[in-house]
């Protein structure tokens, strides 16, 4: 299937590029996301198994940016030449996306989250407790089987050196989720605003960002020398997009942001907007952050909340984590300016990395 890029800027009143890019690409993998769960091999196991992929297609194929397909589809086209995408690349993001979405089951269940894209976590769905997690889990376990099955079977050349690249990032994103909920443990004056970047380049920016660009790249024979622009690309809007993301778990709108927006007060985690106040704190402050970060989940009320934010408004975090949001977008677009423009693709990641870096908080 051809990926039609426009080469112009839309009429007024129609979608800005980036967006309607992100909407094809959308549309087309959800499809293939959602022939995934067709398994006619496992339609007559027990009518409960059926009910949980029910309820994992479902929280599966909930809205969403997709921007790890789109990452796939630029790579791919960056690395070709070429805006025609073979259909087997639709299916490798689908699976892709659907081992996302594997990490993503396992992280709410280690987060104890509620909340996710905008409606109830998979294990909050599957059943109440530790039941649900347990359920979840071996849910989870499934879609990354099934999430292998599909990429390795998706017809293209070298795809296996691809999805053993893909899997070693993987690994080093267990090593950044295993520190982010480590650290949470620690108490803040024993944690480094370094720890808090490696963190967000483990967990976000490789996996996230580089990864997804360096796949599509490979598979459409990319020299080494794309790769290592598009790795460094990828490094710098992941942590821009991380650094964000730090800042809605903090002072975001949960309507806006499809998650609680007092997840990461709650979790006591060690972001960068908390650790840079931390930084800047008097004595006072900083004892006043530790006991606020300490509390017991049933004990962090909505004046607790009110007060933390307050104080790493007034510490200067808040302030600190936008300009390290700017200084990362900006050094992303301007690597971009090295690459090649087949259809319009740099000049489309290039408005991405701006929506992405000031979506709102």
């Amino acid at each position: 299937m051809a990926l039609t890029l426009p080469d112009a800027q839309p009429p007024t009143g129609l979608l800005p590029l980036e967006q309607a890019w992100l909407q094809l690409v959308q549309a087309e993998v959800e499809t293939s996301l959602a022939e995934l769960f067709e398994l006619p091999d496992e339609a007559g196991l027990d009518v409960r198994w059926t009910q949980a992929l029910t309820q994992a297609r479902a929280y599966t194929l909930r809205p969403a940016k997709r921007l790890r397909p789109a990452l796939v589809m630029a790579g791919h086209c960056l690395a070709r030449g070429s805006a025609v995408v073979p259909s087997g690349l639709w299916r490798f993001a689908a699976g892709l996306e659907l081992l996302h979405t594997f990490l993503l089951i396992h992280d709410d269940v280690a987060d104890q989250a509620e909340l996710r894209r905008g409606a109830a976590s998979l294990h909050r769905m599957l059943a109440p407790g530790r039941a649900g997690e347990d359920l979840a889990v071996v849910v989870g376990d499934h879609l990354f089987a099934r999430a292998l099955e599909v990429m390795l079977g998706s017809g293209l050349t070298c795809v296996a050196g691809v999805v053993q690249y893909y899997l070693g990032v993987c690994r080093h994103t267990a090593a950044g989720q295993y520190l982010d909920l480590d650290l949470g443990r620690a108490p803040l004056a024993e944690v480094t605003l370094f720890q808090t970047l490696r963190v967000a380049h483990l967990k976000t920016a490789r996996y996230g960002f580089c990864a997804p660009l360096v796949c599509g790249a490979m598979l459409g024979g990319a020299s080494s020398g794309l790769v290592e622009e598009l790795e460094r690309v990828g490094r710098h809007v992941g942590l821009a997009y991380q650094l964000r993301d730090d800042l809605l778990g903090l002072f975001g709108d949960s309507n806006v942001a499809g998650k609680a927006a007092d997840g990461d007060f709650l979790q006591g985690k060690r972001t960068f907007p908390v650790l840079a106040a931390f930084a800047r704190a008097t004595e006072a402050e900083r004892t006043e952050l530790e006991a606020l970060w300490a509390l017991p989940v049933e004990q962090k009320d909505a004046a607790a909340l009110a007060r933390a934010r307050a104080l790493v408004e007034s510490c200067g975090g808040r302030a600190a984590c936008e300009r390290m949001v700017v200084r990362a977008s900006r050094a992303a677009r301007r690597s971009l300016q090295s690459l090649p423009n087949p259809n319009g693709v740099r000049e489309l990641l290039d408005a991405l990395i701006a929506r992405l870096a000031h979506r709102a908080a």
